[in-house]
């Protein structure tokens, strides 16, 4: 049996979370946050591409977020 349990980190650019491995600490106004190499990466490339990939992203957030109230409202009392 495997014992070992792998860490995640909570990518705050898409909402989701990694393994440690894939992710980097990044200096912000805000403070330090985590986000996965892949967002990263994404910002070096052109702009439709940047905005392409964001669109991806916020259809991913918004259709977890619909599953989820979904979830919530058929569930029995």
């Amino acid at each position: 049996m495997n014992t070992e349990t792998k860490k995640t980190r909570y990518c705050y650019h898409c909402r989701v979370y990694h393994p440690e491995e894939e992710m980097r600490l990044m200096v912000t106004k805000t403070g330090s946050r985590w986000r996965c190499i892949k967002s990263i990466e994404a910002t070096k490339k052109p702009q439709a591409e940047r905005e392409a990939y964001g669109r991806q992203v916020s259809e991913a957030n918004k259709a977890e977020a619909q599953s989820k109230a979904r979830m919530i409202l058929n569930q029995p009392d």
